[in-house]
């Protein structure tokens, strides 16, 4: 891949955006590369880290592309299609920050389950002063992270978030030492693989949908007759570790 540096371990795919000389921006190179990992996600599904290399997560969308979109591209949802495939996959996605999240950085950052970021972390959308939206997710997933004050201070008064704002406002689920940022991460994901791949799963789905106890119970009943389920019950009830 040209956009991405991908390494693939047994229980999880780690995608570093790697663009340096655009600063990691997002062109259609890069979304076609992140495609065919969602399609690799969804077929064999398995835990998803993100992050960006050289200091910088992604620094928007590429400009010089957008600047040639209409109409027509805009209605094909380029950047949001792709964001909405990763919320959607099976398994549970982190993305590791450093740097400037920005625009459409940004937006794929709000797409993942979890967030880890660097103190030198930035969340910003600056879209209305290039005369468009920030219309692939921020206008309502950074809402459903932050809350509607918050999100409109950074959707229309150009608020940046730096790291310590990001954890106040919940949109962080810890701040750490650049340094430390991967390591974190992965102590994060193996926290996860440590439970049963198929509940993390439903769980996700669950968590995921509109709610309705209905949707709990069939979820339930799937992994109430799960092998899986009886075995880890067993070790608890013996004394072992779930």
């Amino acid at each position: 891949m040209n956009t991405l540096h991908v390494e693939e371990l047994d229980d999880r795919v780690v995608v570093t955006l790697r663009r340096p000389e655009a600063r990691n921006a997002i062109n259609a190179a890069m979304i076609g590369e992140l495609h065919d990992v969602c399609a690799a996600l969804e077929e064999r599904p398995r835990l998803l880290l993100i992050t960006g290399g050289d200091g910088t997560f992604a620094a928007g969308a590429d400009i010089g592309e957008l600047r040639e979109r209409g109409r027509e591209q805009a209605l094909q949802g380029i950047n949001s299609r792709l964001f909405d495939r990763v919320a959607r996959l099976p398994m549970p996605t982190v993305a590791a920050v450093d740097g400037y999240a920005l625009g459409g950085g940004a937006e794929l950052a709000y797409a993942c389950d979890v967030r880890l970021a660097s103190p030198a972390a930035i969340f910003g959308n600056p879209e209305p002063g290039l005369g468009i939206l920030a219309a692939a997710g921020a206008c309502w997933r950074l809402r459903e992270l932050v809350g509607a004050s918050v999100a409109k201070q950074v959707l229309l008064a150009g608020r940046r978030l730096d790291a310590d704002d990001a954890l106040r406002f919940g949109l962080l689920a810890e701040v750490v030492p650049a340094g430390e940022l991967l390591k974190r991460a992965h102590a994060m994901l193996d926290r996860m693989a440590r439970s049963g791949a198929l509940a993390l799963r439903l769980t996700k789905l669950v968590a995921d949908g509109a709610g309705h106890p209905l949707t709990d119970d069939l979820a339930q009943a799937i992994l109430f007759e799960s092998e899986e389920k009886r075995v880890r019950m067993d070790a608890f009830l013996a004394g072992g570790r779930s």
